[in-house]
């Protein structure tokens, strides 16, 4: 008797399976449009088709999302917030101070510091989206760019400095010399004595005797 019952089982199931299967094929005979998640109706043409010729066709992406970064560097202050908070070390930057302003950004912020390295590796990049919250000036984004596979990956490695080896090597000679200038004209201070010449000097007499009663 158990021999014929999973005889009968086993029919079951598959004939439960191919059923699965005729019923989508027939279903595949129309096809669903290319709509965006945000779509009232996406959800609604779950039965149809929903095979794209990419990258011909491409399904809507939502404007709010997290992709590829991108740093304007006009507006960012070297702050070095982003390159801080990312978890997994994927942002590289080389600061070069300046002794003046050198301008302001779009917001008003005053720029003082260089950018001789900005660096940004998303292959190493877990699209967390701490960096672009912490920025004071909101330079650093995430844009649509969502396919940037390469076979490459240094590829993947996007460098946002403007400045040439030539600029940065005179930028931080500059700094060198303000910081030695500056460093001459501060006038110098009296000099310290040791603890060990304080600890040299005798200790300081009583400047009264003790009275010791008499004995009576």
């Amino acid at each position: 008797m158990s021999y014929f019952k999973n005889i009968s089982q086993g029919i079951k199931t598959t004939w439960k399976g191919m059923s699965l299967s005729i019923r989508y094929f027939i279903q595949a005979r129309k096809s669903r449009k290319k709509e965006a998640v945000t779509d009232a109706n996406y959800f609604s043409d779950a039965n149809r088709t929903f095979t794209v010729q990419y990258p011909h066709e491409q399904i809507p992406i939502p404007d709010h999302g997290r992709y590829q970064l991108h740093n304007e560097i006009d507006d960012c202050i070297v702050c070095d917030k982003c390159a801080k908070v990312c978890p997994v070390d994927c942002i590289e930057i080389e600061p070069i101070r300046s002794p003046e302003v050198l301008g302001q950004t779009s917001d008003g912020t005053p720029l003082r510091i260089h950018a001789a390295k900005f660096d940004i590796d998303m292959s190493k990049c877990c699209f967390c989206g701490l960096c672009t919250v912490v920025c004071p000036t909101e330079c650093l984004t995430m844009t649509k760019e969502f396919d940037f596979s390469t076979t490459d990956i240094l590829d993947h490695n996007f460098s946002f400095s403007k400045m040439t080896d030539k600029e940065i090597t005179e930028k931080s000679k500059e700094f060198e010399d303000y910081q030695a200038a500056k460093l001459k004209a501060k006038p110098e201070l009296p000099a310290i004595k040791k603890e060990v010449d304080v600890m040299k000097k005798p200790a300081a007499k009583p400047v009264f005797k003790p009275r010791i009663p008499k004995k009576k």
